[in-house]
């Protein structure tokens, strides 16, 4: 009975000191923000699936050997964006998402798994063309992470689950986003593209059952990226090369911060797009991460894969008989 209770106490402590080691595993709100502006009356629609494996065991930026903490986030992404005027846009996002957590200790298995309805993001964005020279575009961007998602949700056992678990966040977010994109003159059709984006976390005051604030640490996230066109078997290919450093700080209960959380990480993120008639692309990306840093022991992600579709639909211009 005494050796039951000891493992019991043992796994639930497990549980508590990694329930926030995953500071990238939650839904991928800011890596898919930032459809084009197509022109007056322009609407962008966009639908993709993100998988994200978090499988490596860090501390600090050294890898351990310790494959027993699993984390896999599934999500569904729907984006879509309307253009005002050739300049004025606006932007939203939706989520639903699927969480697993397995911990496997002394030849048992803990699996904790949510699914939901995650939060959404709506996003006012402006384009300034040309201002940095030809065949530039400049964009800036603000807007809000609304918590529509539930972050209530307990265990089988009626035990709330951790934050990093919970579709939503509970808290409003403010956001800041900015984009730049330069075509080049020795190819046509290549680009190169970099953007921002900060994310000021709000709070959660009604974190376990009303009896903690709990806040997830501000996030900045910074893509460089290069895209070209190639045609091939009469089908239009867009590959890409995308780099991503991101940095999360602590999060934070009750005004103190959390250990295991927060650190930085950089990405390499080959894309591969294949345009459908002029309105429908397919796109595909897979995230390697190639360096980490994370604050104490935590979880960092192993692979992710997103695929997609998008289309652009052009209200028609009318046209006036004298």
């Amino acid at each position: 009975m005494i050796r039951i209770l000891f493992f019991t106490l043992f796994l639930g402590m497990g549980q508590l000191v990694f329930s926030q080691t995953c500071c990238s595993g939650g839904v991928p709100l800011s890596n898919n923000l930032g459809l084009p502006n197509e022109g007056k009356g322009s609407l962008a629609l966009g639908l993709n699936y993100d998988y994200n494996n978090l499988n490596t065991l860090n501390a600090g930026s050294d890898k351990l050997d310790d494959d027993s903490r699993l984390r896999i986030t599934n999500s569904v992404l729907l984006n879509a964006g309307y253009a005002f005027t050739d300049r004025l846009a606006i932007e939203s996002l939706f989520t639903w998402v699927n969480q697993t957590r397995t911990i496997s200790q002394f030849g048992n298995e803990s699996l904790s798994e949510t699914s939901g309805i995650g939060d959404a993001v709506f996003l006012l964005k402006y384009a300034i063309p040309d201002i940095l020279g030809s065949r530039t575009v400049l964009n800036f961007g603000a807007g809000t992470k609304a918590p529509i998602g539930k972050s209530d949700l307990t265990t089988s056992e009626g035990f709330q689950l951790t934050a990093d678990l919970q579709p939503g966040s509970g808290a409003w977010d403010v956001l800041g986003w900015m984009s730049v994109s330069k075509g080049l003159n020795f190819r046509p059709a290549a680009t190169l593209s970099g953007s921002l984006i900060y994310r000021a976390t709000g709070k959660n005051y009604s974190y376990l059952n009303n009896s903690s604030v709990y806040e997830f640490g501000n996030v900045l996230q910074t893509n460089l990226g290069y895209t070209d066109q190639v045609l091939l078997f009469n089908i239009i290919f867009n590959p890409g090369l995308i780099f991503k450093y991101r940095k999360a700080l602590k999060d934070r209960i009750d005004a103190s911060e959390i250990p295991n959380t927060g650190g930085e990480w950089i990405f390499v993120r080959p894309e591969l797009g294949v345009q459908i008639g002029s309105n429908v692309l397919l796109t595909t990306k897979v995230e390697i991460p190639v360096y980490s840093y994370v604050d104490g022991t935590q979880l960092t992600p192993t692979l992710r894969f997103t695929a997609g579709v998008s289309f652009k639909l052009k209200k028609k211009e009318s046209i006036i008989v004298n």
